[in-house]
């Protein structure tokens, strides 16, 4: 298995998580009538939500693009 496919397999993992975690059923379990710093429940997970996928896509692409840059990516250093 390459470093590409890990790393695809990974974001494709990643935008799955996404789709479930940001979907009706889920989303019906926040919609309470709660206030966190003044914001409600359902604004605070969406948000929360996207900022975790948001940094945990940076991570897996930046984990392989330093592989990369170190010259172990790639074919036999050309």
């Amino acid at each position: 298995m390459t470093r590409d496919s890990k790393t695809n397999k990974r974001l494709v993992a990643l935008f799955l998580l996404g789709c479930i975690l940001l979907n009706f059923p889920i989303l019906s379990l926040v919609n309470l009538d709660i206030l966190i710093f003044g914001l409600p429940l359902m604004y605070v997970y969406i948000f929360g939500i996207w900022c975790l996928l948001i940094s945990l896509t940076a991570l897996a692409t930046l984990f392989h693009s330093r592989k990369r840059a170190d010259g172990s990516g790639g074919r036999g250093g050309r």
